[in-house]
């Protein structure tokens, strides 16, 4: 009887060991994650790149206009760095785009120091009256950063559209 309560004894220590282990994983687990996350903002991240283009000679909506500013749909726009395209993406019926990039892959600096949004459709495409050559470009802009748990999101957007090579 002596043996068989000790073998009760060191299964039930052995349940509680394993349970406290456990407890104490998922403990570390969640500090070491909120630690990071106040760190560096949030473990995982990225760039959104984004705003409307309007069918006017600079791409923004005319503001003393008698009629809205139509949006430039279907637009192709691109991020370029040092002439470089290193994304794009088509605007949607309303103007509207976003370009996503991963932080692993650019530095924030760099993007907004040496970085452009570019509106590489001529504009004569979305209204016939305006220019067929040339391309709208934009500085990029930090806008700022929203965290959501571990996801860190940098919003930027263009800056000034000014028509170049025309």
């Amino acid at each position: 009887m002596h043996q068989a309560l000790d073998c009760k004894k060191v299964s039930s220590l052995t349940s509680m060991a394993m349970k406290s282990t456990l407890l104490v994983t998922l403990l570390v687990v969640v500090l070491v994650a909120s630690q990071a996350e106040a760190q560096l903002g949030g473990l995982l991240g990225l760039f959104n790149i984004g705003g409307t283009i309007f069918c006017s000679a600079n791409g923004n909506a005319i503001t003393n206009a008698t009629t809205a500013t139509p949006p430039f749909a279907n637009a192709l726009v691109q991020v370029s760095c040092g002439g470089n395209v290193i994304s794009s993406a088509l605007t949607n019926g309303a103007g509207v785009f976003s370009i996503v990039l991963n932080p692993l892959q650019f530095i924030l600096t760099n993007l907004l120091s040496n970085c452009n949004v570019v509106v590489a459709s001529p504009l004569s495409s979305c209204n016939s009256n305006l220019p067929s050559t040339g391309i709208l470009q934009a500085p990029l802009q930090l806008v700022g950063t929203v965290v959501r748990g571990l996801l860190s999101i940098v919003n930027i957007i263009p800056g000034t559209f000014q028509l170049i090579g025309t």
